[in-house]
């Protein structure tokens, strides 16, 4: 979501603080700062742009040493320069206006939400404290500089404590030039050890210190890192008094070269076009369910082995948000039916805080792109407390919070994904559940040899499949000259491909601002085709399955009403174009994995309905891409 970088350095670490910025904006945001120590603190804000605020930074000369940087994903207060991090304290009887260029006495970035901040700032404004912007953030600062007595640490630990909810915080004050404080609870922060310059970094995101650093420290739940030129200590505060604390220093390659958009216009659509080498990258070495698979599903506590875990469970609880929820959902399907388990697919946001059943014997699948969503990690804990001790997470990110909270990982390699509509971590996402289920299936002798051969042939057979998918384009850009001019539609699925058309709905709506809804297509008559005009687009998901027949009479349901229908059919389904009836045959049927190839179509649909209606497609409004509050 919101993304940090900080820096203390000999040089100039201004170049750093905005190439940082530059690397974070796939995560989403609105507004975007600088804050650098020059004498005293001095700083740049902007509603637009990173690469404005550079401009705006170059006009005012801005260097220094030590500085700290920031985009924004607002969540308290509107998008505006006055809410933008960084925010400054100018002490209680300073009178602080809403000048960017005065310097104030403690300046802080802050990720995250803090709960109390209402009751913290009537505190503080009681003790002369004036607020200038309308977030929670400016309370940390406050409360920062009514702490300070000359040392930063110091005022740091005694405000963590009276801060409720989640942050990452960097921090620095006018009167220690070289020196900046973080802290992390709920929200990731990592520390950048640097090579050269006596300098070292904060940051929330490796990508942000790509080709500044490699050697990365992940800083743990309530870790407060105090960093100073050419050192640095990392203290727990789960430890009093508080003491110097170890932690591994990672060699991390974060290459920004993924982030380059190559021949593509966005990186949406260059995603989109990945997922043919994103599978074959995800699916490398698994030759096998057995031993291979089990192996490729690494043990992250001593003493875990996955063969042993699927033993021993009789259920599975998916826990997971937005597009990972909905590949959890057709997982559902595949899980019940071919390794005959029971399975639960919950909301994360909504499972924490609802009274449930727990059951020893579960195993918990987490499902995460970033391995940082908030909802998805508190889910976790909040399972684990309940006694659930066996934890998977399917994610795309080796070096996550969810990898190192869960016992076993498998981990998708579909690379950095920049746009905020997820494209191929969600195909990647759809595979690594497939393996899964083939690997529960296994373990409980539910699947012979026979059938465990064609599933693997099918699984390779995937980027091949995907690449034809992709061919469909010209055709699927017809439609979304049609799907432009209209402000509503409707997406219709059945069995494993009702969530297959919520996920699409949730594309065209992410990107477009055209407002989409999906059903289960039998759920038509039910109230939705009150719906159905000849100005409502209708999107039909139409594999040659068992449900077939039954799609076909939904679909002369729209039709007998006005509606005007767009199908995904297989080629086989005898579906042909007609008045009103508009057919994209896809290439071939693909059974059980056909959730991965149909979901493609409606990728590049709201894709280049997006290009028509001339929206921001990799930076939709009010979305973020690693979603790290609640």
């Amino acid at each position: 979501m919101c993304g940090i970088v900080a820096a203390v350095s000999t040089k100039d670490v201004v170049p750093v603080l905005v190439q940082g910025l530059a690397r974070l904006e796939y995560r989403g945001y609105d507004s975007c700062g600088v804050a650098v120590h020059a004498g005293g603190l001095k700083r740049a804000r902007s509603t637009a742009r990173v690469s404005e605020l550079q401009e705006q930074i170059a006009a005012e000369q801005f260097e220094g040493h030590t500085g700290i940087a920031h985009t924004r994903w607002a969540t308290h207060g509107v998008p505006s320069e006055g809410n933008a991090h960084p925010h400054f304290s100018f002490g209680p009887s300073e009178s602080t206006g809403d000048s960017s260029s005065k310097s104030g006495k403690i300046g802080l970035v802050h990720n995250g939400i803090i709960e109390n901040h209402d009751e913290l700032r009537a505190a503080l404004r009681a003790k002369g404290y004036v607020f200038v912007s309308q977030t929670d953030t400016e309370v940390i600062a406050h409360l920062i500089d009514s702490l300070y007595n000359g040392d930063l640490l110091e005022a740091v630990e005694i405000a963590l404590p009276q801060l409720h909810g989640a942050y990452a915080i960097a921090v620095f004050c006018k009167d220690e030039p070289h020196r900046i404080i973080g802290a992390r609870a709920g929200s990731p922060l990592i520390l950048g050890v640097g090579k050269t310059d006596n300098a070292n970094y904060l940051a929330s995101d490796a990508m942000a210190l790509a080709g500044v650093t490699d050697q990365i420290v992940y800083l743990e739940e309530g870790d407060i890192v105090d960093l100073q030129l050419g050192k640095y200590w990392i203290l727990d505060k789960a430890y009093m008094p508080l003491s110097p604390q170890e932690r591994v220093v990672k060699t991390v390659l974060a290459h920004s070269g993924a982030a380059e958009l190559g021949p593509y216009s966005h990186y949406m659509q260059k995603e989109i076009f990945e997922q043919p080498r994103a599978i074959a990258d995800t699916l490398q070495g698994v030759d096998a369910i057995a031993p291979e698979l089990f192996d490729a599903l690494m043990a992250h506590k001593s003493g875990e082995n996955a063969h042993a875990v699927f033993k021993k469970i009789d259920k599975v609880l998916i826990l997971a948000c937005g597009t990972s929820y909905y590949s959890g959902c057709t997982a559902k399907y595949w899980l019940e039916s071919i390794a005959q388990i029971p399975t639960q697919v919950e909301v994360a946001s909504e499972y924490r805080y609802r009274d449930s059943v727990p059951d020893a014997n579960t195993l918990v699948v987490t499902i995460t792109q970033s391995g940082e969503t908030a909802d998805t990690l508190a889910a976790l804990r909040h399972a684990q407390s309940l006694g659930m001790k066996h934890t998977l997470t399917i994610c795309n990110v080796a070096t996550s919070a969810m990898v190192r909270e869960c016992s076993l990982a498998y981990i998708t390699r579909a690379g950095v994904e920049i746009g905020v509509a997820s494209t191929k971590a969600f195909t990647t996402q759809l595979a690594g559940l497939f393996l899964l289920t083939l690997a529960l299936a296994q373990s409980k002798g539910r699947l012979t040899d026979a059938q465990e051969a064609a599933h693997l042939v099918a699984m390779r057979h995937l980027p091949a499949a995907l690449q034809a998918v992709l061919a469909l384009e010209p055709q699927i850009i017809s439609w979304a000259e049609d799907f432009a001019k209209h402000d509503n539609a409707l997406f219709l699925g059945r069995g494993m491909h009702y969530p297959i058309a919520l996920e699409g709905a949730l594309k065209l709506k992410e990107i477009t601002y055209i407002h989409a809804e999906a059903y289960a297509a039998g759920e038509l008559k039910h109230g939705p085709l009150a719906l159905v005009t000849s100005e409502m687009p209708v999107v039909t998901v139409a594999p040659n399955d068992v449900l077939l027949e039954k799609l076909k009479s939904n679909m002369h349901e729209v039709r007998a009403r006005g509606g005007v229908l767009y199908v995904l059919a297989d080629a086989n389904t005898k579906i042909e174009n007609g008045d009103g009836l508009h057919v994209i045959h896809m290439p071939e049927n693909y059974g059980s994995l056909s959730p991965l190839l149909h979901v493609v179509p409606l990728q590049l649909l709201a894709y280049h309905t997006a290009l028509a209606k001339g929206t921001d497609v990799d930076k939709p409004r009010n979305l973020a891409k690693s979603v790290t509050v609640e």
